[in-house]
Parts: C-alpha cells; sequence; structure tokens
C-alpha cells in the first residue's frame, strides 16, 4: 500500500510545474515546523551550541531547513521527470572534471557527502552526465519506502547498496570496476565508528570511504549539492583527496576519516539551512565505542 502510494504521489508530483511543486514544499515545510514539535524542539537544540547562536536565531534557520527537506522529498517524487536533456534547467556543476580525471585512473571514485541540500540529486547531476553511479544507503524503517525510493532512484540510473548487509560485498566490486560509490557519512556509525569532534560534540563517524580507498586504492573526492537562491541547484565537487599509508592502518582510517569530516562539517556550517539537524547525529557516547581499536582510542583522547 505504501509502495503504491510513493509512486502515486510521483506521478503527480511530475505531473506538476516545478515551481508550483517548491511553493507547495514552502507550505508543507511551514507545517511541518509549526507540528512537528519533537523533531523542531531538537534541531534548535543541536543548531544552537554547533553554530553558536541563540534561540531565535536557531528557530529562524530550523524552520528554512524545513522548508528545504519538504521541497527536498518532493524533488525526490519528481525524479523520474529529470532526464539527459532538461537536468541542466535545475542543475548545474562545478568542477566535474575533478571527477572525470579521478574516474580515468582506473580506480573507481568513493563519494563522500551528506544529507545536504536534496541529496538525491547529486547522483542525478552525474549519471545524467554518463557517469556510472552507485551508493551504500540505509534502508528506512518501512521497506515499501525502501522499495519505493530505490526506485524512483533507478530513473535516474543509480544502483543503490543497502548499509550493513551482504550488499557491501557488491559495492565493494562496483568501486573495483571503476565506478563511482557514493557514501552519505553525516549518520551516527554506531560503538564502531571512529569518535571525532563533529559540529562541537564528539560524534560516531563512519569510516565506510577510508576503508574502502585504503583497499582499492581509490581517490575520495567530496561532492554535495546546494540549493541556490535562484531555484537552482549546484553540485560543488571537491579537490581529490587521498589515503596515506604510514605503516600504522588503524590510525591512517582514523585521521583520514577525520580529514573527510572536516569538510563536511565546513560545508554544513557555510549552509546551516540544508542540513537535517533533528536527525540524531550524536546518539552513540564515546563510552559505547567498541574496545580495541586503535582509532577509537584516538576517537577518546581527542575528547579530552
Amino acid at each position: 500500500m505504501q509502495y503504491k502510494l510513493v509512486m502515486f504521489l510521483s506521478k503527480v508530483a511530475c505531473h506538476t510545474p516545478y515551481r508550483l511543486l517548491m511553493a507547495v514544499g514552502w507550505v508543507l515545510g511551514n507545517l511541518y515546523y509549526l507540528l512537528i514539535k519533537k523533531e523542531r524542539e531538537r534541531a534548535v537544540s543541536q543548531m544552537m551550541p554547533a553554530l553558536g547562536i541563540e534561540e531565535p536565531e536557531a528557530r529562524h534557520l530550523v524552520r528554512l531547513s524545513f522548508i528545504n527537506l519538504a521541497r527536498n522529498v518532493l524533488e525526490i517524487l519528481y525524479m523520474p521527470h529529470l532526464n539527459e536533456k532538461n537536468f541542466g534547467e535545475y542543475i548545474e556543476i562545478d568542477h566535474l572534471e575533478r571527477l572525470t580525471d579521478a574516474l580515468a585512473e582506473g580506480h573507481g571514485v568513493a563519494i563522500v557527502t551528506g544529507h545536504i541540500g536534496t541529496w538525491e540529486w547529486l547522483s542525478a547531476a552525474f549519471t545524467l552526465n554518463g557517469l556510472p553511479v552507485t551508493a551504500i544507503a540505509k534502508p528506512q524503517p518501512n521497506m515499501q519506502y525502501t522499495y519505493a525510493l530505490n526506485d524512483l532512484r533507478k530513473t535516474i540510473h543509480v544502483e543503490i547498496f543497502s548499509r550493513g548487509t551482504s550488499e557491501l560485498i557488491a559495492a565493494a566490486r562496483a568501486l573495483k570496476s571503476g565506478k563511482i560509490l557514493g557514501f552519505l557519512v553525516d549518520q551516527d556509525a554506531g560503538p564502531g565508528g571512529a569518535f571525532l569532534p563533529f559540529l562541537g560534540r564528539i560524534a560516531a563517524t563512519p569510516m565506510g570511504p577510508a576503508v574502502f580507498a585504503r583497499k582499492f586504492n581509490s581517490p575520495v573526492i567530496p561532492a554535495f549539492i546546494l540549493r541556490q537562491p535562484n531555484g537552482k541547484h549546484k553540485v560543488v565537487v571537491g579537490e581529490v583527496m587521498r589515503y596515506h599509508d604510514t605503516g600504522d592502518t588503524d590510525k591512517d582510517l582514523f585521521d583520514f576519516t577525520a580529514r573527510m569530516t572536516k569538510v563536511v562539517e565546513q560545508i554544513i556550517r557555510d549552509n546551516p539551512t540544508q542540513w537535517l539537524w533533528f536527525q540524531k547525529r550524536w546518539n552513540t557516547k564515546p563510552e559505547q565505542q567498541k574496545t580495541g581499536k586503535h582509532h577509537t582510542v584516538r576517537g577518546q583522547e581527542q575528547q579530552k
């Protein structure tokens, strides 16, 4: 039932003028801000210390972030409308050559990004330029929504591997075969993550990009899609980052993860209305870290 509902809403969205769809997003975002108290208050309480701002400013920015989220959801439903001929009306790309040059090395490319802007459209920006894109994503709590979302992703030619499952083997093969493999690295990574400072607090941070970069000698590129004042989306492709092997694997993985995390953190600070401030980013506490890992010990040292 949920699957059919999502796909029906997608058809409605695709037959709605884009400007009208974004106006609907403005209304829905404001309603969400007013009605969903738990997420609103969590977002405000997490934003204030992270950005060093007072409550009135935080509430204003959080409201704008809810509007961005609502528009984001509608744009995900709108994805089947995107194609190779029209995507330029919605998306522009800065420094695409950084990605194509890295792909030409033949070791695949790990893309580091986060829940910033309409992140699902980041993949579209690359696939509709003829680049092979795969990504690791966390399944939705309701699998009907997961199936619907994955089918919408297929319309922009993206292959998805489920995080925390045996599909990670297929993800490794995709990177090894020279494809792009995307990682959303701004979620809580649980006890096995690297405990690093993130927006002013220690957070369990995913190490996947560093692990894959080490194993396959793949370049890593940070890339983000940002909503612009004119209504278009701008894809910012960062400079190539490389895993450095000093012989201490745990330390090297930790240090590389820390470098990547700082890039993501800065993008969020520069674009605070385009991140999901209500997500439970800091759920796992440092005392919950798995023992016996050098990188988690170093994470604890960072906290002191």
